[in-house]
């Protein structure tokens, strides 16, 4: 097929296209270089592949998104501006660039819709909010954000209204979802504007929600990215990785090569069509875990700075139920922690990095957001 991947030349989104191009689809990529991402050259990547046609452009632009679309018979959306705390004051950016995008994707898409075979939206677990938990009457629940009161007290573990502790469970995709950044609420934007649009026009559509990605090609000197990256900038400029709260609040980290392996899936399932889709590993791990992991290849003399501080919005436990893609669709994660950490590793080696988590922090601080 002719496929089109939106930020086809980004960290997801250029795996994607080389496994793409390995089964023999032509492929083409619509990304918009952000310099937080790409930095200032304007240059593409070194890791996009040259039998990628690259079109330059922004996905709320109408003309490069129709000059994209030609000939197109599948979509990737991978295209977002990311980035959890930096939405929470550039919000005008982030619903234009990620709902206002994906609604102009959209009303393309239609325009050539007899062409279109498959759409696969990437989503975020942000959009659950926290995970599900087990109470102490053994039942599943799903608890709301915690309280000012109990993070200021630096109760960080969940509790029932008497105080009992909640157990962390798998959470599964009928979760309720209740995303507490604006880049979560415009991830679920992604989500649900791509399956009502695919329902109401018979473009068989399927939503894969994403956990926590690591692996190489991302982008180390965004201190808006994902944790692994963020810790590896830090420690590469020879600095501790800075761990909000105790440390054990658990994600489910998933590898790079995985979430392609469920892309493909997505594309090459046709029962897919219509659903959604947890791609994790359905293993807890710790924040700290992971920077002490990194920590101990990148600068064993640096200790992790465990800050006991708190940011608005953040959750506690949250890692996925794979049992729905595993039994759909044949998926099974391929790559363990200790794997994709050592492949990771391999990779930063050739690299440098600019620490920006100061800055970033400040931001957040600046506008009470971080305590």
């Amino acid at each position: 097929m002719k496929i089109l991947v939106t930020g086809g030349a980004g960290f997801v989104g250029s795996h994607l296209v080389d496994a793409l191009l390995e089964r023999g689809h032509e492929v083409r990529v619509l990304d918009n270089l952000d310099p937080q991402v790409h930095g200032d050259s304007g240059q593409p990547p070194a890791h996009l592949s040259p039998e990628a046609e690259l079109e330059i452009g922004d996905v709320r632009d109408r003309e490069a998104v129709a000059r994209a679309l030609e000939g197109v018979e599948a979509v990737f959306h991978q295209a977002a501006a990311v980035g959890v705390g930096q939405s929470m004051y550039e919000i005008e950016r982030y619903v234009a660039a990620n709902s206002l995008g994906a609604a102009v994707l959209l009303e393309e898409i239609l325009a050539r819709r007899d062409r279109i075979r498959r759409l696969v939206v990437a989503s975020s677990m942000s959009i659950y909010g926290e995970g599900a938990y087990r109470d102490r009457q053994g039942q599943r629940v799903y608890p709301p954000l915690r309280t000012e009161v109990a993070l200021a007290a630096r109760r960080f573990e969940l509790e029932d209204a008497e105080g009992a502790p909640l157990e962390p469970l798998p959470t599964p995709e009928e979760k309720p979802l209740h995303p507490t950044s604006v880049y979560a609420v415009t991830k679920r934007d992604h989500e649900e504007l791509f399956l009502a649009v695919g329902a109401a026009y018979g473009i068989p559509t399927v939503g894969l929600r994403y956990f926590n990605i690591y692996g190489p090609r991302q982008a180390l000197s965004n201190p808006y990215t994902g944790v692994m990256a963020i810790f590896s900038a830090r420690l590469l400029n020879g600095r501790p990785p800075l761990v909000f709260e105790d440390g054990l609040q658990t994600r489910d980290f998933v590898h790079v090569s995985d979430i392609v392996q469920a892309n493909l899936l997505a594309l090459e399932r046709d029962h897919a069509a219509g659903r959604v889709y947890n791609v994790g590993t359905g293993r807890p791990t710790s924040i700290a875990e992971v920077a002490r992991r990194l920590a101990g290849h990148l600068a064993p003399e640096v200790e992790p700075e465990i800050t006991e501080r708190y940011r608005a919005g953040d959750i506690r436990h949250c890692y996925a139920d794979i049992s729905r893609i595993r039994q759909e669709l044949g998926y099974a994660p391929r790559v363990s922690l200790e794997d994709g950490i050592e492949d990771l590793l391999g990779w930063i080696s050739t690299q440098s990095a600019e620490d920006r988590v100061e800055q970033a922090r400040a931001e957040l601080e600046k506008r009470g957001l971080a305590r």
